[in-house]
């Protein structure tokens, strides 16, 4: 006989043992981005030809990117929860803010570890306020009504 899990409902309305549905395009854009996160830091350690300043600003990018790829998946599980919800539409912008800002952060400091050239400026500072605004968004989503 098959084994039943034991499933309680939760005053939201949501099932407390439900595992997150194959639609949520947050679980899959933060394993990508964990897993490009984690080649660039393989990468800059044992491949990348830069001087010292250059593999810092690389490596720099290495860490802020997996920080948020776990932000990411924070968000994936957020949405999850307020699925179809004003603070699940808020969730998903938080995670929007994230994913804008790896690119043009830490992408600005992969581009400059490489080439010793910033891709284009202000490209930096943009991707760090973006990451701010993220947690921001992130905060308040968590206060809106589920």
């Amino acid at each position: 006989t098959p084994v039943r899990a034991v499933h309680r409902r939760i005053p939201d309305g949501h099932d407390d043992a439900a595992p997150m549905t194959r639609g949520n395009p947050w679980l899959v854009v933060a394993a990508i981005s964990g897993g490009v996160a984690t080649f660039a830091g393989a990468y800059g350690w044992h491949w990348l030809e830069a001087d010292d300043g250059g593999r810092e600003m690389f490596n720099m990018g290495v860490q802020y990117h997996m920080w948020h790829s776990l932000a990411l998946l924070a968000v994936a599980w957020f949405t999850e929860l307020r699925r179809n919800t004003a603070a699940g539409r808020w969730g998903g912008r938080a995670g929007l803010l994230f994913t804008i800002g790896i690119v043009l952060f830490s992408g600005s400091l992969y581009f400059f570890g490489v080439t010793g050239e910033l891709p284009f400026n202000g490209a930096a500072p943009a991707g760090g306020m973006a990451l701010m605004a993220g947690w921001a968004v992130l905060a308040f989503a968590a206060t809106r009504k589920a």
